[in-house]
Order: C-alpha cells, then structure tokens, then sequence
C-alpha cells in the first residue's frame, strides 16, 4: 500500500513560517499572504522578511532569511521571479524544511522563465527543500491545530473533509467562493502551479495518508507522467479506500495534426484521459458544480450497500422527474416491504402514492416526511432515500429541513436532498448544508451523483489491477530481431507483409499469406494458398493501398490472380509513380464474419492507448469505439467489448449466432502487450480483424503499423 513519500509534514503543518519578499502594501500578495496567515490564527510564529521594511502588518520584519533568530520550518517567497534563486539559496544555508514560491515569472513565460525554474529546482534539491510551485496560490489548512492560510486567497474556508488540488490558481480563487456559499469546508486547500518539484501525485498520496481528508478533489491542466498518475489513483482508491473526483481541462481536440492510422485519428488527449481516469478510479467531472455535488455525497453521507433507491415526494411531477434520471444513472427504484406499505396505508393520507415514488401530497407537513422517510431508512430493502421538495403556501420548508437533519442522525444510510427552487427554499437549504446533507439543485444531479458514489463501492468490490490476467503468450525475441533489421531502413511504417509477421509472433491469429514478384508467380501463389485470395501492393510509400488502386478483393483463379497482380502493379504507377514497389502481398480471404477494428496509439502522457469498435470502413464515420490504457488483460477487454454501441450484433441478435468473443479479447490483450514491449510502435491498425461465430476464432484482415524508431 502507498510508496515511501517524502516528508511534507513542515509543508503542512510549520511551528514557523517565513514570508520571504513581504511589503507594507495593503492589497498586495506579498502583504496579503502577511495578513491571511496573522488573521487565520495560525498557531505558529510568523517572520516576515523585507529588506526595507522594519515591520509588517504590526509584526518584526527581518532584512534576510538568515537574519532569523530562529529555526524556520516553511517560506513563502513571494519576490520576483528574477531572484527567487538567491532567496532559496537563503533557504538552504539557514535550513528551511519545506518552501512554497508565490511568484510567476517562470516556464510558464518561455526560455527564460524555463531557466529560472530549473535553477531553483537545482537549488532546492541540493538542500532537499521540497517546494509547492512556482506560479500558485498557496496553501491552506484549516485543521484547528495550526489554523495555516498561506495564500493570497480572500477568506479562510470552513473546516471540512475534502481536500482540494489545483494546477490553476485562479481557480482556487472562484472555487473558494462557491464552496463558502455552499457551507462546503476542506481540509486542506492546495495550489500547485507550475509542479516544478511536488506534483500532484505527491500531493494525492498526502491526502490519503491525512486522517482529515476523506474526499480528494483535482483540478489538471496537463498531465506529464499519466503512468505515475493511474497507479497512484488506483493505489489511493482501492487501498486508501478514498475517491479522487478530477476535472481535466482541454477536452477538445483542436488543431490535433491527422493520423496515419483510424486509431490514431480517433484516440484524442480527452478520449485517452476518460479512459485512463476510468481504470484508475478517478471520477471524472465536467464542471465545478458536479465536482461538488458528487464530492459533497461522499463527504456527508454513509456508502450506500446498493443501488435501490426510495424517492419521497410532495409533488408528482417532480417524483417523476426524479425515477426518470434515477433509472438512467443506473440506479433502481426499491420495492417497499408489506410492513412499510401498511404503515404508508395507515399514516398517509388516502390520496397518497404509497408505492415508490412516494408522494405525500402537496399540503405535506413535516409530520408527513417523518413517517415517509424514517420507514423508508427502516426498510431493508432500501439502500438510500431521495426527499424532494416543491415550495408550496402551506409547506413548512425549515420544519421538514430540521426533521430531515434527526432522520439523518437516527439512521446510517444516506438521505440526499433536494428543495427545487431557490428564493423561498433558501432557509431550508441552509439548514441542510449546514448539517452536512446534500442538497442538489435538481433531481437529476442528486442521482448522478448517488450513482457517482455506488459505483465507487462497486470498483472498490475486489477489483485486480488492469492487465494482471493478460493470457498473452508471445515470441519477443523475433520481433526484436526483425525491427532491428528494418530499423536501418527507417521508414516510417511497417508493409503488411512485416505487420503480420509482427502480429503472428503476439498470437494473432493471421491467415495463410505470401509475397510475390510477378503475375505468374501471382497464379501460382494463389493456388497453392487456395481461392478466394486477396492481392495488396507492398510499398514504404504507400500507407493507404485502396487509395492507390493497391487492393483486389475475392479473387477466385489462376487467371483473375494475373489479372490482378497487373491491375495493381498498372495502377500504383498510374497514380504513385515515385512510389518503390517492393511486391505484391497474397494471403487467404478471411471467410464471412464480424467486422471489428482493434489498435494502439502511444500517448506521451499514458503510453500505450489500445482501441476497440466495429471496423471496416465505417470506423471513422460511427466512431463506435472504446479505449484502455495498456495493460489490458482479459477481463478489462472483454469490458472494452460489452462496452461498444455494436455488441448485441457480436452478442448475437434475431438468431444470428454469436460471435466469439473470447478470442477477440485474447487478441486485444496480444496488442497491449506488444504495445508495451514495443515503445518504436507508435501506432498500429488491424482493420478490419474478421471475427467468426463463438469457438471458430478471428483472423487478422488487414494489419498497419506506424514506426517511431527513437522510440519517443
């Protein structure tokens, strides 16, 4: 479990702190960051350091650093970017334990700010300072034993259970202001700027080794090292036991150069992060409210056990509204027992739905959602209770918030809210979210994210690590010794010829095939193979063969196979005359079956990306595909397959006979291994990969792989 970190405790929780760069002027970061931490009680000393100012905010100021009297556990710098060296220079002589630089000025400017941060980053490693930044807001922790705002932010948070981590520092700003209007409260509050040293890897093993988080909250710009990320997420998530929720900037794919490959063309930064954040565990949200309302679920209520539902209501539109976007989270309506319908009969009034969603009338007082929601928590087939309120003349809003907050500490499963309104609910809500019960402004977000939360228990239910069960036994000796071969060559692909000689060393089940010079060798070929046969130009020049007239299909003699050959041959030098003809490929027609398409891409950030979907010539325009970080083993490819638009047809439908996906998916973890093995390979297609009825295999149609032979 976890990995040895290093020790940011001073970072965290400082006896002292040095603000290194301080000024007198009100308004100012170097003199708000002064004033957040006097005016947040912090618990320690404070040490101000100016080399013009005697005091600041009423506090002894020092000329230098190593003018302190004392020892300094935590500076802040806040002086320009230009001689932030020198004052950590300062910070190693006079043996500061941990330092958070304030100042932009540094990579996120260019060449020289580059510079800048790789000389500070230099400096701080030689005296082991670990350092947030630079370019960040700071850091907040709102843990009564050191009460520490060390930010520029406007106010200190409310004490709570969520710990935030952001690469954008403006962000923090806007984020802090939501969360204090919605009484949401963190425990620690992280600005990370430009990651030059700690990174938000460090940062997430942190929080889930802080006994006062229970939720960690993310926002990303980039991503550097997406392996590190996915380990540590999953570590975190299934070991730690707490949920990461991240919001990943840069969902579109603008200005994204074309591939060579459909792979390639279709796996974008956004497709692979959603993969990737899925294996790992992370929950990813699309914006600030859904980030909060799911981290709010976590945070204030009990795991539900499952997924059935009890929605209680006072109107049925809404009680409708609510079932609708329930079932489409994928979540369930319970069935109340006979004992719970009987009291329902009973305490309700005649008119009342006493079945699921109960609605208990509009003229619904507090005593109604008493006997509505405490026999639902009762209910052992209930796993969480939904209460929905429309503001009515006669509804006693902050009456029914206060019987919602007993029910909430008389039973242990979670009750989430959701007063629908604004204006006349508002005392309610303040009621509930200051008692720590989820309020969601509409019924549609209360279910996602009661869905967000299941769904976490459901990944924590023994999942193994991705890739662990890879049936995948390959040849990696030969491929290595046929690359090395091409490599002098150094085109940028490999023929079809080579691709399937790659292929067949990985398991991949690819037909009877040759290569061949002439139109006589051509018939002579093809008859020993056995018609139908299938004619493909072999070029370094040619990526796309179709295009270039380079492929005939179902060629069923001696005769047509001459044809062809010179059909092919003719029109390349029609259409490619530069092009070198190294041959023509010949290999057995695939018999009838299922058209899919299985590839790779390698990412800079996650490596090796695999794709699935319904292939052949559609692959582009239905974009009917799914995405896994490598490794992939059985159980995640068979995900990888259930998971596409087209798998009923693979599944079998109107007495079609199904296909056989059980060695689709071996062939999906045979890529992923080879992607892994291989990091020259940069991307690859097998399209289409003809997969036939269950217990009859699949076969490689067509194979592509592009080379990037530095490996990068």
């Amino acid at each position: 479990m976890g990995k040895k970190q290093r020790e940011l405790k001073k970072l965290f929780y400082p006896e002292s702190v040095a603000i290194v760069g301080a000024n007198n002027v009100k308004g100012t970061v170097p003199f708000d960051i002064v004033d957040n931490i006097l005016k947040s009680d912090f618990k320690g000393d404070v040490y101000p350091v100016s080399p013009r100012e005697k005091s600041i905010a009423g506090v002894k100021a020092y000329k230098y650093v190593l003018d302190i009297p004392d020892p300094v556990d935590l500076a802040i710098l806040v002086f320009p970017s230009s001689v932030c060296h020198l004052a950590m220079e300062q910070l190693g002589q006079k043996g500061v334990k941990a330092a958070i630089i304030i100042s932009a000025g540094f990579k996120e400017v260019g060449k020289e700010g580059i510079e800048r941060e790789r000389r500070i980053t230099d400096i701080a490693k030689k005296y082991k300072i670990p350092f947030l930044g630079p370019n960040c807001l700071g850091l907040i922790n709102t843990d009564p034993e050191v009460n520490l705002n060390a930010s520029f932010a406007r106010r200190m948070p409310e004490q709570g259970e969520i710990g935030f981590l952001s690469q954008s520092g403006a962000l923090c700003t806007a984020v802090l202001d939501y969360a204090w209007s919605q009484h949401i409260g963190f425990s620690k509050f992280v600005s990370f700027g430009n990651k030059a040293d700690i990174d938000e890897v460090e940062l997430l093993y942190y929080m889930a080794e802080d006994p006062k988080t229970s939720v960690i909250l993310m926002y990303l710009e980039e991503i550097t090292d997406g392996r590190k990320l996915m380990d540590a997420a999953f570590d975190i998530t299934v070991n730690y036991k707490k949920p990461i929720l991240a919001i990943k900037s840069g969902r579109t794919n603008e200005g994204a150069s074309a591939a060579a490959s459909h792979t390639g063309s279709l796996a974008g930064s956004d497709e692979i992060t959603e993969a990737a954040f899925r294996q790992a565990g992370i929950i990813r949200c699309t914006s600030i409210d859904e980030m909060f309302d799911k981290a709010i679920a976590f945070a204030y209520q009990p795991l539900p056990k499952n997924n059935r539902v009890a929605i209680i209501t006072n109107a049925g539109g809404p009680g409708v509204l609510t079932t609708d976007a329930a079932i489409k989270s994928g979540l369930k309506l319970a069935k109340f027992s006979e004992e719970t319908l009987e009291v329902f009969r009973a305490k309700l009034p005649k008119t009342a739905n006493i079945k699921n969603p109960v609605d208990v009338i509009g003229d619904a007082r507090a005593d109604r959602y008493h006997v509505a929601v405490s026999n639902a928590m009762t209910d052992e087939n209930v796993d969480g209770v939904f209460v929905i309120l429309t503001p009515q003349s006669m509804t006693d809003i902050d009456t029914i918030a206060n019987e919602i907050v007993s029910r909430k500490k008389e039973y242990t499963k979670p009750i989430y809210t959701s007063f629908m309104g604004q204006a006349d609910v508002k005392s309610g809500i303040d009621i509930l979210l200051t008692h720590k019960i989820p309020h969601f402004a509409w019924p549609e977000s209360m279910c996602r994210s009661f869905a967000a939360v299941y769904n976490f228990t459901e990944f924590n239910g023994g999942k193994n690590k991705t890739g662990s069960d890879s049936p995948v036994s390959a040849d990696r000796e030969s491929v290595e010794k046929y690359l090395k071969k091409r490599e002098d060559d150094a085109p940028s692909f490999i023929t079809e010829e080579g691709a399937v000689k790659i292929l067949k060393h990985y398991g991949l089940p690819v037909l009877e095939h040759s290569v061949v010079s002439s139109a006589e060798q051509a018939a002579e070929t093809a008859e020993k193979i056995g018609f139908p046969v299938v004619m493909k130009i072999i070029s370094k020049d040619i990526v796309h063969k179709s295009d270039a007239g380079g492929v005939v299909l179902n060629i069923k003699s001696a005769d047509e196979a001459e044809r062809s050959f010179n059909k092919i041959i003719d029109s390349v030098k029609e259409k490619m005359p530069d092009a070198v003809i190294e041959g023509v490929f010949i290999s057995k027609m695939a018999e009838k079956g299922r058209e899919v398409i299985i590839g790779l891409k390698r990412d800079p950030g996650f490596g090796p990306v695999i794709m699935f979907g319904l292939g052949g010539i559609y692959v582009e325009l239905f974009k009917d595909v799914q995405f896994r970080v490598a490794p992939v083993g059985t159980d995640e490819a068979m995900s990888m397959i259930k998971s596409i638009k087209a798998y009923p047809i693979l599944k079998g439908i109107r007495g079609q006979a199904p296909s056989d996906l059980e060695s689709l998916a071996k062939a999906i973890c045979a890529v992923s291994k080879l992607g892994l093995d291989f990091p020259s390979i940069s991307e690859l297609d097998i399209n289409p990969m003809i997969v036939h009825e269950e217990g009859k295999g699949c076969h490689v149609a067509d194979a592509k792989i592009m080379m990037n032979w530095k490996g990068e």
